[in-house]
């Protein structure tokens, strides 16, 4: 069964308060070589049948309209985990 991965980011001009808590943890605990956290969303959503073009463009259109939330966030990506992309080759 294919599954579909859609990751959603905080846009890069507006302010991670959880990534700056989790990235000021890791400072206090020593590791001072990290600089910067960014949390972000991760869905997987499995599928039946082979993905192809109009499948990939419908989770596109979900991702934008429904798991992420577009003033402060952008989807940057969607991958294809478990099968090829139907049509696709290599």
């Amino acid at each position: 069964m294919p599954t579909i991965v859609v990751e959603v980011m905080p846009k890069a001009e507006l302010l991670d308060p959880a990534g700056k808590a989790v990235a000021g943890a890791l400072h206090r605990l020593g590791h001072t070589r990290i600089s910067d956290v960014r949390l972000g969303k991760r869905f997987e959503l499995h599928v039946d049948g082979d993905v192809d073009a109009e499948l990939l463009a419908d989770v596109e259109k979900v991702a934008s309209d429904m798991l992420a939330n577009t003033v402060i966030e952008d989807v940057v990506t969607v991958e294809v985990q478990g099968s090829s992309v139907a049509g696709e080759t290599h």
